[in-house]
């Protein structure tokens, strides 16, 4: 048994994931330019991931929002593309699994939304979660995919849906 939730973001919860956000990603040296540390949607990924094909969950424990993670179609890319975004959580969401089962969620809403691959960005460094992608079906590209503009990412990796 969990002792933590899986649940779509709400309004409510956009200055926590900002928070976490800003919070993790400097942990791993990602929040100098073309990070997604400065990306507009940071302080509204309510709104942000309320358009067509996208979905952002968070993860709460004893009420608290200790992580997040989502999709949306990939920006510059195929029809058929999403990105998995924003997958980021605190120490205390680290380790109880709550990870894989966040990727799971979102592979999930990626399929639902008719997407057929799924892509990501990551950074030298960020090991546990680039074991994390390797574990659930990711394969390294050489290449970054679409546009971004996370022109900092040096870590790229897509996986069939």
């Amino acid at each position: 048994m969990t002792d933590y939730l899986i649940r779509p973001i709400e309004p409510r919860d956009n200055a926590a994931m900002a928070r976490i956000i800003r919070t993790v990603m400097p942990e791993f040296g990602a929040d100098g330019p073309g990070f997604a540390i400065h990306d507009a949607e940071v302080d509204t990924m309510y709104e942000a991931y309320a358009r067509p094909r996208s979905a952002y969950f968070v993860v709460e424990r004893n009420g608290i929002v200790i992580g997040g993670g989502g999709v949306a179609p990939l920006e510059g890319g195929e029809e058929g593309v999403c990105e998995l975004r924003k997958m980021y959580f605190l120490p205390e969401a680290r380790g109880i699994g709550a990870g894989s089962a966040m990727m799971l969620r979102c592979l999930d809403a990626a399929r639902a939304h008719g997407f057929r691959h799924c892509y990501l960005e990551t950074l030298t460094g960020m090991d546990a979660a680039q074991a994390l992608y390797r574990k659930h079906g990711f394969t390294t590209l050489c290449a970054p995919m679409g546009g971004t503009g996370h022109f900092s990412c040096d870590q790229f990796y897509v996986r069939e849906l």
